[in-house]
């Protein structure tokens, strides 16, 4: 398990960015943080270290999923803040996905925790002040 400290959502995106540098293919990033903890922020350093430096990345917040196509590698980032069942998530498309060969990032994924991979990596993103915040990551393996 890894802790790391931020005092700033920069600092929160290069955080974000150095963690995207270290994922591959078939990684699951799970994402665990109330509203406003930093997950989006997080999520845009994550793409661009994951090598898709252009994509513009938002919360997926109403479209329960954004989809950033690039050369190598997709990453798909879904919000299950309002999936509340199975039914719920099959109505999301996320069994469709290929997860195999590209990144799946799910924030509010405690709200599917029974369908997540057994090797997913979890990061959790707790404000500790107004722009401090403390990021667990926890690989599961």
């Amino acid at each position: 398990m890894e802790k790391i400290i931020t005092h700033s959502r920069e600092e929160t995106v290069k955080q974000g960015e150095i963690f995207g540098k270290t994922l591959k293919k078939g990684d699951v990033v799970a994402f665990k943080g109330g509203l406003g903890a930093g997950k989006t922020a997080f999520t845009s350093g994550l793409v661009a270290g994951a090598g898709l430096e252009n994509a513009e990345v938002s919360s997926p917040t109403f479209a329960l999923v954004n989809e950033y196509i690039g050369d190598k590698i997709n990453i798909y980032h879904f919000d299950m803040y309002r999936i509340v069942s199975e039914e719920g998530l099959e109505s999301t498309g996320f069994f469709d996905y290929d997860f195999e060969n590209n990144i799946a990032v799910i924030e509010w994924s405690e709200n599917i925790a029974e369908f997540l991979p057994k090797n997913t990596i979890f990061v959790v993103i707790t404000p500790t002040g107004e722009n401090d915040r403390e990021i667990t990551i926890e690989r599961i393996i």
